[in-house]
């Protein structure tokens, strides 16, 4: 566990084509079920400080206690998920702390020399940033916000998880 950040919660990929990774992680990894949306609603993106129109797929699934998030980018918007496949990479581009003290605990990390690279927001409760990744080797580092319904929402996928039978790997869902 991290003194800083406290526990990783979230594993995020970065993926070319999501439906095949779910596939690949139901079928040949054994991990879901997968609840997917097609289409996330994010709202006050920004990138480097700049508002971005992000268009992403995202599928979140548990496999125990650690959250797997599979991330599709579905068009040409600026952020890190971009600046990820346009590397030539394809895979983990992030792992994810989370927490119900957002403000308190961005202002700390700021304080100590993070630096936002994208931001934004899901729904209630629902903020997160991406700390910029230059000053060090390894994954981003995102902090999430676990208030209200995203928080609900993680805690309910955990406990599908846990309860998973391999049937209906893949649970799609609207915006």
């Amino acid at each position: 566990m991290s003194r800083r950040f406290g526990e990783i919660r979230q594993n995020g990929f970065v993926v070319r084509d999501v439906e095949a990774a779910m596939e690949h992680w139901t079928q040949v990894l054994g991990v879901g079920p997968f609840f997917y949306f097609e289409r996330v609603p994010i709202e006050d993106f920004s990138y480097r400080g700049a508002p971005s129109p992000l268009e992403v797929s995202i599928a979140l699934a548990n496999s125990g206690a650690l959250q797997i998030e599979l991330i599709q980018q579905r068009n040409d918007a600026p952020s890190m998920y971009r600046d990820f496949t346009e590397a030539g990479r394809e895979g983990l581009q992030h792992i994810a702390y989370w927490t119900e003290t957002f403000d308190a605990d961005l202002a700390r990390h700021e304080a100590d020399g993070f630096t936002v690279g994208q931001s934004g927001r899901i729904g209630e409760g629902g903020r997160f940033v991406y700390f910029e990744s230059d000053a060090h080797p390894g994954a981003v580092i995102e902090l999430s916000e676990i208030s209200g319904a995203k928080g609900r929402f993680f805690a309910h996928i955990a406990e599908q998880a846990r309860t998973w039978d391999g049937s209906e790997p893949v649970r799609r869902l609207g915006a």
